[in-house]
């Protein structure tokens, strides 16, 4: 009930009058039976606009970290997802077996469901490389994948940001993607990586973003590390020539 009250009552109606959502394609999301929504992930917005924009009802895999935040503001927030509906996966140790096993839940119930193939943000609005589970589940479950891309929220409201600018943003989804030539392969590496990198390219497509063929984790990791080196040679101590005085106690020392 509360997600609803949320949609057409509270958060939607505000939404579409903050970003004034530009929408394409719409009609590729089919109007009942089990399907997987495939995006892009640029902004915390992204958890909102989305729904806020479908006639259907989706469930999105969350991060555990919205559900167990220290305080209030942590109850808070977990206490939303939850009446929205968000799933909690811990991606820690078995993440990948306990989102699928989550992920085919929802779908054998014959509902909708919203995943981001990078498993993370992107830390700087480009696209990085998907996980496989998008395609487990396709194939699991015998499912199309409709790819989505937002356009516009890492410019409004990138990593970081808590309050959103204002702005308006394009949500685009292109045709339902059928993988059913794979039925039966869902154990198959290989086939798992073709099906993900293909549901990849069109997302890049929709969105227009510049791709990077590495996971987002390795990259902001990395990212970190050079930053790091950067400021640690800003900070490295500047070596100063010894005083007179100081080069004759040295001597002395030697001497003796």
């Amino acid at each position: 009930m509360f997600y609803y009250v949320l949609k057409y009552v509270l958060l939607g109606p505000l939404l579409r009058l903050l970003f004034r959502p530009r929408i394409e394609g719409l009609e590729h999301v089919p109007a009942e039976g089990a399907a997987i929504v495939a995006g892009n992930h640029l902004s915390f917005s992204d958890h909102f606009l989305m729904p806020a924009i479908l006639r259907r009802r989706i469930t999105f895999l969350a991060k555990m970290e919205y559900f167990n935040g220290p305080g209030i503001k942590g109850r808070l927030t977990a206490a939303f997802f939850r009446s929205v509906g968000q799933i909690p996966v811990d991606r820690s140790g078995g993440a990948g077996q306990a989102a699928l096993r989550e992920g085919l839940a929802v779908l054998a119930r014959g509902e909708l469901l919203g995943i981001y193939p990078e498993g993370t943000r992107s830390h700087d609005g480009r696209l990085y490389k998907g996980r496989v589970g998008v395609a487990a589940m396709a194939l699991g479950a015998g499912v199309k994948v409709v790819p989505c891309a937002m356009v516009g929220t890492f410019e409004l409201q990138p990593p970081g940001r808590v309050v959103p600018r204002l702005g308006r943003v394009t949500i685009r989804f292109g045709e339902p993607m059928d993988f059913s030539r794979f039925a039966g392969l869902e154990s198959d590496r290989a086939v798992l990586r073709a099906v993900t990198d293909e549901i990849m390219y069109e997302i890049l497509r929709l969105s227009g973003q510049e791709y990077v063929d590495v996971y987002a984790p390795q990259a902001k990791e990395e990212q970190a590390r050079l930053a790091a080196e950067e400021r640690g040679a800003d900070v490295a101590p500047v070596r100063r020539r010894p005083s007179r005085f100081g080069r004759w106690r040295r001597q002395r020392k030697l001497d003796a």
